[in-house]
């Protein structure tokens, strides 16, 4: 169910819508003039469910959920307005554009409907008859439901009947790019899409420059629900068990152990804790690490500390740090402490790992985490490419990551990032 104008205090919902915009302005998120006053003319608490509090709807940076499975997986959400207003940006949205969204829920539908006004088309498609029906009511409720076109479909195939658009914008965390959404955009067209590489996300902008490839225009970290239906992607886990009890989730995906059962005793020894020597001051963005382990460290996974295990109580897997890797019978997570005193903290990356080779695995992530300390930090925004099924890739500087997909190729030349500092090459793989 959603909110409707009898159940939530308009006056102040009015009020808090205001101050929303005003953060957004603020902080740098919101784009243009067009923008800001689409921010500050949708109701956002007319998409969130029913119940949430009027300030949890327009906090800058909640993202309500939506619909979870039966095992309490989340399904949907209402993405965070400061993630919509950027990838906004990023599609350089603007009056009178055709626009398709995939992934719905009704908000951000009627924000794109408000940016390109009465000449301009916005086609929002999802999968989930409930979502899509929920978005047809807010929409309706809110007065845009003659001004989005709601479809329940499967978004890997687009939506062909109202194309081409001059930007399509994901809102679920695709794995791939599937023909049907590069076809589907007018020559220069813009492809916002938060894509998956070897667990790691990003909310990429690219540009439809030929049929040979898209160049990224920006990047930005962000997380979203996992696509359902055809392109949906499986990832593999292994669960290792806690001597102590429970369990310790490693997650992989082109990273995946030759034979992960030799895991199984790995936390009956350890852990075994390792610094690296870099260190980076408080409140400095290191997101491009995770992109770079993620591309050159061997068995690369993400860590899930289950309840009751000694990870669990390190607080393992939470914020900023939930990678690690793991190589024959030992795996080893990232690890960072505080050094410094009030005035001048910083902070040292490191790993603690657990089994017979400990050391070794920690090692290996401590070595990546110097590579990327002299080679890939400030990775610009213009640095991802995709190069789709059967197209030749050149020859590109290094540091270059790959990452593979069923209808194409990820690349990511660390180039310009490498020239700002000593370019080092990755390690070789742990023998």
């Amino acid at each position: 169910m959603i909110q409707t104008a009898d159940s939530a205090d308009t006056d102040q919902a009015g009020e808090l819508r205001r101050a929303m915009a005003d953060r957004l302005l603020a902080q740098g998120w919101i784009s243009s003039p067009a923008v800001e006053a689409a921010f500050r003319a949708v109701p956002r608490h007319l998409f969130v469910p029913t119940g949430t509090p009027l300030d949890m709807a327009y906090a800058t940076d909640a993202a309500p959920v939506a619909k979870t499975s039966p095992d309490g997986v989340n399904l949907s959400t209402v993405s965070a307005p400061w993630l919509q207003a950027r990838m906004i940006a990023q599609a350089g949205i603007e009056p009178g554009m055709r626009v398709l969204e995939i992934g719905s829920g009704g908000y951000n539908a009627a924000l794109l409907a408000e940016v390109t006004g009465r000449d301009g088309l916005v086609v929002t498609v999802d999968i989930d008859p409930d979502i899509t029906a929920f978005a047809s009511v807010a929409l309706k409720a809110a007065g845009y439901g003659d001004r989005v076109r709601v479809v329940t479909a499967d978004g890997e195939h687009g939506y062909q009947d109202d194309a081409p658009y001059d930007a399509i914008i994901v809102t679920v965390q695709a794995w791939d790019i599937p023909p049907a959404w590069t076809g589907q955009l007018v020559p220069g067209g813009t492809l916002v899409v938060p894509l998956r590489m070897n667990l790691v996300g990003r909310s990429l902008a690219f540009r439809r420059e030929s049929d040979r490839r898209l160049a990224s225009l920006s990047a930005e970290l962000c997380g979203f629900v996992p696509m359902q239906g055809t392109g949906a992607h499986q990832e593999h886990s292994f669960r290792v068990p806690d001597p102590g009890g429970g369990h310790v989730t490693l997650r992989f995906d082109q990273s995946l152990p030759d034979a992960p059962s030799q895991l199984e005793g790995a936390l009956a020894s350890g852990p075994v804790t390792e610094w690296s020597g870099v260190t980076i001051p408080n409140a400095t963005s290191f997101e491009d690490l995770h992109l770079w382990l993620a591309s050159f460290l061997p068995g690369f996974c993400k860590v899930g500390a289950g309840k009751g295990t000694a990870l669990a109580s390190l607080g393992v897997s939470r914020g900023w740090f939930p990678y690690g890797a793991a190589h024959g019978d030992s795996f080893c997570y990232q690890a960072s402490r505080r050094l410094g005193g009030d005035g001048q903290i910083e902070f040292e990356f490191g790993a603690g790992g657990y089994g017979p080779r400990a050391a070794n695995v920690a090692a290996a992530f401590n070595d990546q985490v110097r590579h990327w300390d002299a080679s890939g930090r400030d990775l610009p925004g213009d640095a991802f490419a995709f190069w789709p099924a059967g197209t030749e890739i050149p020859d590109m500087p290094g540091p270059v990551s790959v990452f593979p997909k069923a209808h194409g190729t990820v690349t990511v030349s660390w180039a310009d990032a490498a020239r700002r500092r000593v370019p080092q090459a990755p390690a070789p793989p742990m023998p």
